[in-house]
């Protein structure tokens, strides 16, 4: 419009009939709302009731007068960034309650769980162990800041090597446990993965015993600087619970006297057969690294 009007000298209501619009049309001015009192009102809402979401505010202000659809009010919500982020459960699949006996032998069932604790710094770490439900004996403990569920599948391809294939694995519903990723691994090898009811622990009693155990006996005794120091106390340790600790639930057998005088009541057909269980590392002895840390 006003090129036309710069370009030929004609009136406002000639160029607007050129160009075929209404002078009206250009002499309109909006008419901008005053959006502050329905901000300030939001602002005290939020203040007082820090959960209420877009709708409950919404009505609020239709009962305090505020006659403005939903739509400017949501238009000035959002832009407060007062809008919820609403956080959904993730659904569990039924858990049936599954019986917690002993194994009739060594990998039959093995038990798997997660123990929180943190360096001396402060710096968080998770232990991740496995034991064989028959014998108690403990297989790995693996500790690092981060333990995913494929960090899960390599650390049980690793036991899988030397130990042997599990027919099972009793876990809880934690998330590296229900990842999809774990339950196609177990498909692929054939294992049965059976999880313990929600809020439940004791039905994974043995590993939730073991966990108290190793709570006790290494996590509450030292203070690591770092995770490489964890590391060492934590492998020399489990060859002393393999090995020389008694277990009051094996008849005051360590597991690997267990595993050799009962392990193959039930497999006649490996009478000379020889187990696999964690070897001790020369580097990972218990009583060296106790007289170190003394003096």
């Amino acid at each position: 419009m006003g090129y036309c009007q710069e370009q030929f000298p004609v009136s406002l209501r000639r160029a607007c009939s050129l160009i075929g619009t209404h002078p009206s049309v250009i002499r309109y001015k909006p008419k901008l709302k005053n959006d502050e009192p329905i901000r300030q009102e939001l602002s005290r809402l939020a203040e007082l009731h820090s959960r209420w979401g877009f709708w409950m505010m919404f009505y609020r202000l239709r009962a305090l007068s505020y006659s403005d659809n939903h739509k400017r009010v949501y238009r000035i919500y959002t832009e407060m960034r007062l809008n919820l982020r609403r956080k959904y459960k993730k659904r569990l699949p039924l858990r049936i309650q599954q019986p917690l006996l002993q194994p009739l032998h060594h990998n039959l069932t093995w038990s798997m769980d997660f123990v929180h604790d943190g360096l001396f710094q402060g710096k968080p770490f998770r232990a991740f162990n496995v034991i064989d439900d028959f014998n108690r004996e403990v297989l790995t403990i693996n500790i690092d800041t981060s333990l995913t569920s494929l960090r899960v599948i390599r650390e049980l391809n690793k036991l899988i090597e030397w130990r042997g294939k599990p027919e099972r694995l009793r876990v809880d519903n934690g998330p590296e446990f229900i990842a999809q990723a774990l339950a196609d691994w177990c498909a692929l090898h054939g294992i049965e993965l059976i999880f313990i009811q929600k809020g439940k622990p004791h039905q994974n009693g043995y590993i939730e015993r073991f966990n108290r155990t190793f709570r006790e006996e290494v996590l509450d005794v030292f203070a690591f600087d770092n995770l490489n120091q964890a590391r060492l106390f934590t492998k020399a340790w489990m060859w002393v619970y393999n090995n020389e600790r008694p277990h009051s639930a094996l008849g005051y057998h360590t597991p690997t006297q267990f595993l050799l005088k009962y392990g193959k009541l039930h497999h006649p057909q490996k009478a000379n057969a020889e187990f696999s269980t964690f070897q001790q590392d020369g580097n990972y002895n218990w009583k060296f690294i106790l007289s170190n840390v003394t003096n």
